[in-house]
């Protein structure tokens, strides 16, 4: 009865030992799926914060707004970024090759140069001049962002300047005029296509029943 009894016994802490182990492990499973969904989601919002320009949000679409053309920096502008970002590199590599006196240098040189570098390559990447039915507006900035807008009534003029070096590689610059002067719009650089881009606006804005025009430089 004794025996019975002790074995009943071990047989209670055996069970009640899976039991525990068997919460833990799904405490355990609980915990890394949580972590990695709150990951996940950071990951996610780091991406659209620090690559995605995020136009849709900005369109009047109860009104009828559609895109008409988004116009990114010309890949020109990324050049001197990836040049000074490169350098950071031979930096980098110069600090693993270093003795320990003069490490410090190249080290804090080659972090500084792809920081700047990269800083530059997001400001461009995000920088966008989009063209719709109803306006023109440009989106920047990269952790606290900027938007100008102006209605295409007030578009009086356009400027589109070519230098040799554009006329080569096939961006230029544009000049807005209005009738009043819209910071952050006055003048949008490096674009590509400037002719092409020129044309879409003066014919939205002919659509639209207004008057545009522009001179070329």
């Amino acid at each position: 009865m004794r025996a019975s009894q002790g074995g009943g016994a071990k047989a209670d802490q055996a069970s009640f030992e899976r039991r525990q182990r068997s919460e833990v492990r799904a405490g355990g499973a609980s915990y890394a799926a949580n972590f990695g969904c709150g990951a996940l989601v950071a990951v996610r919002w780091l991406r659209r914060t620090l690559t995605d320009p995020d136009i849709g949000r900005h369109l009047l679409r109860e009104e009828g707004e559609v895109i008409v053309d988004i116009v990114r920096k010309h890949w020109f502008v990324y050049i001197a970024p990836m040049v000074i970002g490169y350098l950071g590199l031979v930096s980098l590599g110069v600090f693993l090759f270093s003795d320990l006196d003069l490490a410090l240098l190249p080290l804090v040189i080659g972090v500084a140069l792809l920081l700047w570098g990269g800083s530059r390559v997001l400001a461009a990447s995000l920088d966008c001049f989009v063209i719709t039915n109803m306006r023109v507006f440009r989106v920047h900035g990269v952790l606290s962002r900027s938007l100008a807008t102006m209605p295409l009534g007030r578009i009086l003029d356009i400027t589109v300047v070519k230098p040799l070096l554009g006329r080569l590689l096939g961006f230029g610059h544009f000049t807005f005029e209005s009738a009043a002067q819209d910071q952050g719009l006055r003048e949008i650089r490096y674009v590509g296509g400037p002719d092409r881009r020129d044309l879409e606006i003066q014919r939205v804005v002919q659509r639209a029943g207004l008057r545009g025009g522009k001179a070329i430089n």
